[in-house]
């Protein structure tokens, strides 16, 4: 195998209109596994920004949409390929129980000390050094709950607390288009609970509560977006698995 292509900053990311005001920016040089989708949704007085990416090249300086307007940046959660590039905006939200990360995001505590290596790319990104890979500080300056709305003017979108994959993961849900912003708690690959700070039995609780609700699209924190048929598939293998496994929150069930 030839050694892989090395990439620059203008050609590192890539931007998808999918509807609704909602825009795809991702990383094609990281396999999909690894590779973040970035959310920027347009709203009436501000837009919001779900996700940074891996942080290596500035999104600011890269994808002009996010530059455009007044911005809300939001933390799905703090692990490495979610919030590389959120000090770059002065509009931080993280859910509580993760804020001490987003402030100071060290290796071992954002999974970067486990992932962050050559083998996530097909591409190399021109000055990459997995030894010396670092995400900036990025005090938050407001802590989210669940029920809490994070608000654009014409759009509202309420924040789900979704613990499992991390403590502190949360989606943004918009009652009026059913789009669901899901983090990594729900996407269409293999779902991630076995990391340091990962919980099963709150996994299967977060799951099982969010399984009724009336989505028309979601947007994963990885690989494709799909519908509500979709996402209650992912959701039953999910929790079939966890029988299968003994989890003792299903075992009543």
């Amino acid at each position: 195998m030839g050694a892989l292509p090395v990439i620059d900053a203008a050609n590192w990311y890539e931007t998808i209109r999918m509807g609704d005001g909602v825009t795809l920016i991702h990383e094609p040089w990281i396999k999909p596994f690894f590779r973040c989708n970035i959310w920027h949704v347009r709203g009436r007085d501000h837009d919001l920004l779900f996700d940074t990416g891996l942080g290596h090249f500035s999104l600011r300086r890269q994808v002009p949409l996010v530059t455009e307007r007044k911005l809300i940046c939001v933390a799905s959660h703090t692990h490495f390929d979610h919030i590389g590039c959120h000090h770059e905006f002065p509009d931080r939200c993280v859910h509580a129980a993760e804020a001490e990360i987003l402030a100071d995001p060290r290796n071992e505590w954002t999974v970067a000390d486990r992932y962050a290596t050559d083998a996530m790319f097909d591409g190399m990104p021109q000055g990459w050094d997995a030894a010396r890979y670092r995400i900036p500080p990025a005090p938050a300056d407001r802590l989210l709950e669940q029920g809490d709305v994070i608000d654009l003017g014409d759009r509202a979108f309420e924040v789900i607390h979704t613990p499992g994959h991390s403590p502190g993961g949360i989606a943004l849900y918009e009652k009026k288009t059913g789009i669901l912003l899901s983090g990594d708690v729900v996407y269409d690959g293999p779902l991630i609970d076995d990391v340091y700070h990962s919980v099963v039995d709150d996994y299967v609780e977060t799951l099982q509560r969010m399984r009724e609700l009336d989505v028309a699209v979601v947007h994963g924190g990885h690989f494709p977006s799909f519908g509500k048929v979709r996402y209650r598939q992912l959701i039953d293998e999910y929790l079939a698995q966890k029988r299968q496994a003994g989890c003792h929150l299903l075992q009543a069930r």
